[in-house]
């Protein structure tokens, strides 16, 4: 029988700033989802990471489906009326429409969802990341489930060792393309490594994979805020859920993909790039300069539509090289200031308040005239006589 792992999350108001969610609303979404849900979902689980509400769902649905949306939604806006209540920062946010209209996505709210069919275990990881973008999970992603150096299993283990296949979203031109790895792991690299443009939505295994063929193994947050509002709205602040073992990346090379903090694009106002840090949820809110980027791992078991779990998966010293690197990178990069790379290039600014500031000088500009050229002397083989 089919199961479905649906992940929805949104930022609904913060305290004080963009630091951390607060008790009474988080508490407020978690009783709703707990009332409303006897007759939709088999299990759930609330959490969060930095300014965002995560809520976890299995069900037996399928993907987009209007009842689950729609709790998630109602979820959503019931804390964000406790978050108004208390004043609250950003309370709302990311529900950038009034009223719920059939579907969440395209609505705010970021959405991963997978239907699968469960093994005899289903382990799985939902990884969830604050103040960065969607194309931050490209890097590690493409570690799990591409790279041997990462993931040995895909050179000793026969199931791993066909490779998988990868869903990548041009998320500006709204188009999709699939490929397969090994064999077009470098033409995929040549899209992904902008991570600002192509991002990976799903991962699949390969139909010749024994002991789960065609299967959706991997799925990514891809909502883009900026392009739903028009405006800088906040990050979009991505999550993914990850299966794992039993012919697919085991829980210990699913996490050391993380296990270097890489640059990610967001942080301050999404304005510039940083360290994405992994960290346990007690370390889950955004302090220095709004950041840094974070990532939590929470790690589950799916049983006949019951949930065990989570595991804190990053709250181990074993990730404590990683995180003393980052906060190593973020002294690094503070003292550029406004500079770029610190601050993301302009291209990428255009949905931040950037333009506003360029707007006031609209017209002011000069035209610089070239300056004559001089002319060009010519050597001669008599003149080197």
């Amino acid at each position: 029988m089919k199961a479905t792992i649906s992940h929805i999350k949104a930022d609904i108001g913060s305290l004080p700033g963009h630091t951390t969610v607060f008790d009474p609303v988080i508490n407020e979404v978690k009783n709703f989802i707990k009332e409303k849900s006897e007759s939709i979902l088999t299990d759930s689980f609330v959490s969060h990471v930095g300014d965002d509400i995560q809520i976890t769902m299995i069900h037996n649905r399928g993907i987009d489906d209007f009842e689950v949306h729609q709790l998630a939604w109602d979820a959503f806006k019931a804390g964000t009326e406790v978050a108004k209540k208390f004043g609250l920062y950003g309370a709302g946010q990311d529900l950038l429409k009034d009223s719920f209209s059939g579907n969440i996505k395209g609505m705010g709210p970021g959405v991963a969802e997978m239907e699968i069919t469960p093994r005899k275990s289903e382990p799985f990881i939902i990884y969830m990341m604050d103040k960065t973008e969607p194309g931050a999970f490209n890097f590690p992603i493409f570690k799990m489930f591409a790279d041997p150096f990462n993931t040995p299993g895909l050179v000793i283990d026969n199931n791993m060792h066909d490779g998988f296949i990868f869903e990548v979203w041009d998320i500006v031109e709204a188009k999709r393309i699939f490929f397969s790895t090994p064999e077009q792991m470098y033409d995929m690299l040549g899209l992904i490594g902008s991570k600002s443009r192509y991002v990976i939505k799903r991962v699949y295994t390969r139909p010749n994979h024994e002991k789960l063929p065609d299967e959706n193994v991997a799925v990514i947050t891809t909502d883009k805020l900026s392009f739903i509002a028009g405006e800088y709205v906040g990050k979009d602040d991505p999550a993914g859920i990850v299966r794992i073992q039993s012919g697919l990346p085991a829980s210990g090379e699913s996490l050391e993909a993380f296990s270097h903090p890489y640059l990610v694009s967001g942080w301050m106002r999404g304005s510039f790039n940083g360290p994405l840090m992994p960290v346990g949820l007690k370390d889950a809110k955004m302090t220095r300069f709004d950041g840094p980027p974070r990532v939590v791992a929470l790690g589950f078991v799916l049983k006949d539509g019951k949930l065990s779990g989570p595991v804190d998966m990053f709250d181990d010293v074993a990730f404590d090289g990683a995180r003393k690197t980052a906060l190593n990178v973020v002294d690094y990069l503070r003292r550029m200031g406004p500079f770029e790379p610190h601050r993301l290039p302009e291209e990428e600014m255009e949905y931040t308040t950037l333009p506003r500031v360029l707007e006031k000088f609209k017209g002011k500009f000069e035209t610089i005239e070239s300056p004559k050229k001089k002319k060009e002397l010519k050597v001669t083989t008599k003149d080197v006589d």
